[in-house]
């Protein structure tokens, strides 16, 4: 049974973590559905990971629907979620609209995700559910503020700033959303909006008292070259790659491999 937006919110209620993960492409995205993934995340993050950019900033609509429509291919249950990327929301709500619809009618995934909680951003958040377009948002570290922020910075670190964040998830809330990403924020912090808010809280970098995890699946694979210190990978794929290509180099430079027929 495909997961939907109001089994999460009911999946808060009865206590039951939820788990997510990114995925970028087909063969990735068909391994974590079976594996029991709830919610895959077609995030910007491929724009680093899959694209070698050094920020989110670079990658476009188009390269994110690209992408979606591989990931939606592969999956059969769990919900998918597509980032909507910098500059094809903030102009106008306007924009907004066409960039979110574009992406539910092109791709098939359920929902998509903004960054943001000010006010400018709730009405945009507000707006898109008006017109039954399912958002996810994203408090704490946005990555595509990383310039205004000066680097991935742990945010949330001040009074004034923990005030300003739980504002925002619950401005985030009342405007219409299903579920919310805290990243890179305080336990405490985020502990305290998942008591006050009614959806559920996916935590990447923001402790262990959220209603759900997600992180980037090239770190849990042990593929990047680079993660951040809240990650975990639970294998190292970069060393088995490059072992077994290592040992196919090696078998036909020498002429082992294909096997001479007997």
């Amino acid at each position: 049974m495909t997961v939907t937006t109001k089994q999460l919110i009911q999946w808060k209620q009865k206590g039951r973590s939820i788990v997510a993960l990114t995925a970028y492409d087909y063969a990735i995205a068909q391994i974590l559905d079976q594996a029991g993934v709830d919610l895959i995340l077609v995030g910007d993050s491929l724009a680093m990971v899959a694209l070698g950019y050094d920020t989110t900033l670079p990658v476009t609509l188009d390269e994110m629907i690209h992408h979606a429509k591989a990931v939606r291919r592969g999956v059969k249950q769990a919900l998918i979620v597509v980032d909507l990327p910098f500059l094809t929301y903030q102009e106008s709500i306007q924009q907004a609209i066409h960039s979110a619809g574009r992406i539910l009618k092109e791709t098939g995934a359920q929902a998509v995700k903004l960054e943001g909680g000010n006010e400018a951003i709730a009405q945009t958040i507000s707006k898109l559910t008006s017109v039954g377009i399912p958002v996810m948002g994203h408090i704490g570290l946005t990555p595509q503020s990383v310039h205004q922020f000066g680097g991935y910075r742990k945010q949330g670190k001040t009074p004034d700033a923990k005030a300003r964040i739980l504002a925002e998830a619950v401005a985030v809330e009342e405007a219409g959303t299903f579920a919310m990403i805290l990243e890179h924020i305080g336990a405490d912090l985020a502990k305290e909006i998942t008591e006050k808010v009614s959806i559920p809280t996916i935590g990447i970098g923001a402790g262990v008292y959220c209603d759900g995890q997600v992180l980037v699946i090239n770190d849990v694979l042990g593929i990047s070259d680079w993660q951040p210190p809240f990650a975990k990978s639970y294998v190292n794929l970069r060393e088995n790659i490059t072992q077994a290509v290592k040992e196919y180099s090696w078998e036909v430079r020498e002429r082992k491999f294909p096997q001479p027929p007997s």
